[in-house]
């Protein structure tokens, strides 16, 4: 179990937030815009702004619509797009989340986007807390989709606190192989005590640095 919180992620939308949230202490950054609505895919132009002013690793969010994780076949062709986009541009790594309709984590198509995202690191976002079963679809990326690298969840919870004993079970379970990215409501006031309840090494936040303004 680690012992010490190795990666604090800034969930932002706008070049001032990224600039600041690098300077007091964030080492990844999530990239999003609209995050009124959890988060879309960031612009072309937004993503070029960040990129030329941090040096911090940034995650870029794939996620063309606000409303559920359940897309329609022109939606997932969108996704590709952005996918190779965001591999042309050099980012560390995207974010999305695939679901059925009958709510479960769409492994299928969560895997062929993978596969085309590599050598990007891959994380699959909350949507997997908004599932049936979120420990059961958590165990199914674990032993179906080595492609996926991490998790953003909050253990199926509305918040990591409400979630921990699910998240500490998930970062045992996940190890090196699967890492598990803490979130829900998770800031620089919590993170420590949350870091101790889990055992988790990467933590995200809005706040995760304190207020970005």
């Amino acid at each position: 179990m680690n012992s010490e919180i190795l990666v604090r992620e800034a969930c932002v939308e706008t070049v001032a937030e990224c600039v600041l949230a690098e300077k007091r202490g964030a080492n990844r950054l999530e990239l999003c815009s609209d995050l009124a609505n959890d988060g879309l895919t960031p612009s072309e132009e937004l993503l070029d702004a960040v990129m030329a002013q941090v040096n911090i690793q940034i995650k870029a969010m794939v996620r063309p619509r606000a409303g559920g994780f359940r897309y329609s076949d022109a939606e997932i062709k969108q996704m590709k797009e952005e996918i190779a986009f965001f591999k042309m541009k050099g980012v560390y790594g995207v974010v999305f989340g695939v679901t059925t309709a009958d709510n479960n984590l769409d492994i299928p198509v969560i895997k062929h986007l993978a596969q085309l995202a590599k050598p990007m690191n891959v994380c699959v976002h909350k949507a997997i807390d908004s599932v049936n079963d979120t420990w059961a679809d958590f165990q199914r990326l674990y032993n179906e989709v080595p492609e996926v690298d991490a998790v953003l969840t909050s253990g199926g919870a509305p918040t990591a606190a409400d979630g921990a004993e699910l998240l500490k079970k998930m970062t045992e379970l996940g190890g090196e192989k699967l890492k598990v990215v803490v979130a829900g409501k998770v800031t620089n006031e919590n993170i420590d005590d949350l870091q101790k309840a889990i055992g988790a090494a990467e933590f995200h936040g809005k706040k995760i640095v304190g207020e970005l303004i």
